[in-house]
């Protein structure tokens, strides 16, 4: 059997088992022979947890998949084939503090949006190059496949700073739209496609399909119908949008636009989470602990159901996917975060966006969406600009510059504000933010 290697970096999280469950329902068409799960000393305990029960899910498969730990992430990524990255730097005491620092200031406190989104970006873009420089060396013809968050940033970044064009970035919300429209319509997920416009976690289905058809009307229909039924995702509580909004807007939005089409409410909901200490960091601390509990059952050989808890649930089993009609060039349809070329013609085309790409052997081929609604189009092109600047601050350690693209993020009330609080992160963050400390 010919080798092929498949190299997770930050091979410790929660999300793994997924993951191995993903890889082993494919074995027949992705023969994967070799599967590293690389981390840093510090992640050592959770690594050998997980790596443990990865060990057993394949030996219960009965599948001859080799799988290593290692701590050495050149040493893992010779002669890789595919080559994922899952990681968290700062851990999530750091995401606790990306969302308790601008809460105190009185501004959102999330992820992947506003303030927060954008210190993750920080600590986690120059990471991302240096992976980028030990795959051009030691695995050139690996594609790197990134559900690192903020994905959008992370892969407009490796587009933009480096020469290396076999990123791609992956995200799960498109599959929960997808998994909604269908369950609306009541028809087989794998007879709807879509076509979505934006930027990560900033997207807009503008069109929807059932075997070849345009639905777009009906699922727009359906979300007025069930209007008192919000766009949810596991990892935040999501307003309802009025019919009228809807009927307005005439797109569907994605759940991540609550942060922006209802800022004041979701404000009041983080603040009270805020003083109770349950923000959705402090939350997720709790369920990994739990799941790493678990994970440590000996008996343990197949990945709990607890997982779906986590508001990434999906995003490994969607790698697999991808990397799967790679592999086998199967051309389907899938979404995912790449290099715009034309795709859509009001956003430059070096620059990242999520969109419907065809899946071949030697990538994702964006379907062309052409020109932005403008109902739609200041929105993105504002959160893209601040993707460009967030990128540019990250790598070149300017503060003045964050402070800037901050004050510009819908998200952010003030520029007195945004100041503020990128000193503040800065500060908190320091230890990962060797670019900002010259």
């Amino acid at each position: 059997m010919d080798k092929l290697k498949v190299v997770t970096i930050g091979g410790g999280s929660s999300y793994t088992p997924e993951l191995i469950e993903g890889f082993i329902k494919r074995y027949e068409e992705f023969p994967l022979t070799e599967l590293w799960l690389v981390d840093i000393e510090k992640g050592r305990e959770k690594l050998e947890i997980v790596g443990a029960l990865a060990k057993r899910m394949v030996e219960e498969a009965n599948l001859p998949i080799k799988v290593v730990l290692s701590y050495d992430r050149r040493e893992a990524l010779v002669d890789a084939d595919y080559v994922t990255t899952q990681m968290r730097i700062g851990l999530l005491e750091a995401r606790i503090k990306d969302e308790r620092i601008p809460l105190k200031h009185g501004i959102i406190g999330q992820e992947t949006n506003g303030a927060g989104g954008m210190f993750k970006a920080f600590r986690t873009i120059p990471v991302i190059l240096d992976i980028v420089k030990d795959i051009q060396e030691l695995c050139p013809n690996a594609w790197l496949i990134n559900f690192t968050n903020p994905a959008g940033m992370v892969t407009e970044a490796v587009l933009r700073y480096t020469n290396f064009k076999r990123v791609i970035g992956l995200c799960n919300v498109p599959f929960g739209l997808k998994h909604n429209i269908a369950t609306q319509l009541d028809v087989d997920m794998n007879d709807v496609t879509l076509e979505i416009s934006g930027v990560n976690h900033h997207i807009y289905v503008t069109n929807a399909y059932v075997k070849g058809e345009s639905v777009l009307d009906k699922v727009i229909e359906k979300q007025i119908e069930s209007s008192e039924e919000a766009l949810q995702m596991n990892n935040f509580t999501a307003q309802s949008y009025s019919p009228s909004f809807i009927k307005g807007l005439g797109y569907l939005p994605c759940p991540y636009h609550n942060y922006y089409y209802f800022t004041k409410e979701q404000l009041e909901t983080e603040l009270e989470e805020y003083k109770e200490g349950r923000v959705r960091g402090e939350v997720v601390k709790k369920l990994e602990d739990e799941l790493f509990e678990l994970y440590k059952d000996l008996e343990l050989r197949v990945k709990p159901p607890q997982l779906e808890k986590r508001g990434g649930a999906h995003y490994s089993d969607a790698a697999c996917s991808l990397i799967n009609s790679i592999h086998n060039n199967k051309q389907d349809i899938q979404y995912v975060n790449v290099r715009n070329n034309g795709a859509i013609s009001n956003i430059s085309s070096d620059s990242a966006v999520e969109i419907a790409c065809v899946i071949t052997k030697d990538g994702p081929k964006p379907i062309t969406v052409g020109e932005l609604d403008p109902r739609i189009n200041g929105s993105i092109q504002n959160i893209k600009s601040f993707e460009r600047m967030v990128c540019e601050a990250a790598i070149t350690g300017n503060r003045e510059l964050a402070i800037y693209a901050l004050s510009a993020n819908p998200l952010c009330p003030s520029a007195t504000i945004a100041e503020v609080v990128v000193d503040e992160l800065l500060e908190a963050h320091k230890e990962y933010l060797p670019q900002f400390n010259k």
